[in-house]
């Protein structure tokens, strides 16, 4: 015979505290990240680190396409970082390249920050800033690695004129760069002048040029930036590249296979990359192997690889889930830190199990 205690609170086990959960800005986000691209650097880097020495979990992005919408995408990125870091979570990020000609931001997104004891959430945070931030923190961070085997840089070209383009010459700037001169190619002339007039306000020095050629652009860089929005390569000579600049590749998508496997090759994961028709994945579909491939950018701040000084070096990062999660957990922390969280009263409203 079983005996049923007297009440439901005599059964029920004892509960913490109730999760909170809280709506972080796009306002706050940048308030809080403003002004520290060194700071941010450092973080990418120990998220890389910890990545490599595989504390964490960062499964395939998962793409939602449309029929109707053949240039619009939205991508999930789940993920899950150890260390000091410690969260969990996933970002939800689109892409309508038509918002642009409407005067809106190509790309929006959300993040969502998992409590790793609970599973609950903990907060939602305005993300297109985050991503900014996260993928120029790694170019930057890129750019600095793989530079030490050769003189650095001091000609740079943007290919794409956006704003990832705005956010990378940022961080550059921000983490030490100078540069005589900063080429500008971009096939929208409004893109193009927005871009420049950004320059001639920033910091920076060095003359701003703009080349209607992507020719021209190329071949008078030692450091060239591709942020686009390709869907397939449109550069297909490699003898633009017999100078052997240092490339970063960020919108992945821009280089013939003949160039990369002209070229000493890095990528952020390997298993990430070599998908959803990258230039990378199409040259491993060329070549049948991954052999073209010289290491991760992990395998080159521990010493596993070393890029050459007399090849062009180009970086291709998918973007990892991970990195998203150690902006936004930093963002988090210091908003917390300052009090200036914006907390959601019961958002987790079925807190007892039987009412």
């Amino acid at each position: 015979m079983t005996t049923l205690p007297s009440s439901a609170t005599e059964a029920a086990p004892p509960r913490g505290p109730a999760p909170t959960f809280a709506v972080i800005s796009g306002a706050q986000v940048q308030q809080t990240l403003a002004g520290r691209e060194k700071q941010i650097v450092e973080l990418v880097e120990t998220t890389y680190r910890l990545h490599g020495a595989g504390d964490s979990v960062n499964p395939p992005s998962y793409f939602l396409r449309f029929r109707d919408r053949p240039t619009a995408r939205i991508i999930a990125l789940p993920a899950s970082i150890g260390g000091s870091v410690r969260v969990d979570g996933v970002k939800w990020i689109s892409s309508f390249p038509g918002n642009v000609s409407a005067g809106l931001p190509r790309a929006s997104a959300v993040l969502i920050l998992n409590d790793p004891e609970t599973g609950y959430p903990l907060a939602c945070l305005e993300s297109s800033i985050i991503s900014a931030t996260r993928t120029a923190a790694s170019a930057a961070l890129a750019a600095d690695w793989l530079s030490r085997t050769r003189p650095r840089p001091a000609r740079v070209g943007f290919f794409g004129a956006g704003l990832i383009a705005r956010y990378i010459h940022s961080f550059l700037i921000g983490t030490g760069w100078a540069f005589d001169t900063i080429g500008v190619h971009d096939l929208s002339a409004d893109s193009t002048s927005g871009f420049c007039g950004y320059l001639r306000q920033s910091p920076s020095t060095g003359q701003v040029t703009v080349h209607d050629s992507a020719e021209d652009l190329i071949r008078s860089s030692d450091l060239v930036v591709f942020a686009t929005v390709a869907g397939k390569p449109h550069v297909t000579d490699p003898a633009w590249f017999s100078h052997n600049p240092l490339v970063l590749h960020v919108s992945l998508r821009d280089l013939d296979p003949r160039i990369l496997l002209a070229s000493a090759n890095y990528v952020d994961d390997v298993e990430h990359c070599l998908k959803a028709d990258t230039s990378p994945h199409l040259a491993e579909q060329a070549t049948g192997n991954r052999d073209f491939l010289d290491g991760t950018l992990n395998d080159v701040m521990t010493g596993q690889a070393t890029p050459p000084a007399d090849r062009t070096v180009i970086f291709s990062p998918f973007g990892l889930g991970v990195l998203d999660l150690a902006v936004g957990k930093y963002v988090y922390d210091e908003a917390a830190r300052a009090g200036h969280l914006h907390l959601i009263d019961d958002f987790f409203h079925e807190l007892r199990r039987y009412g």
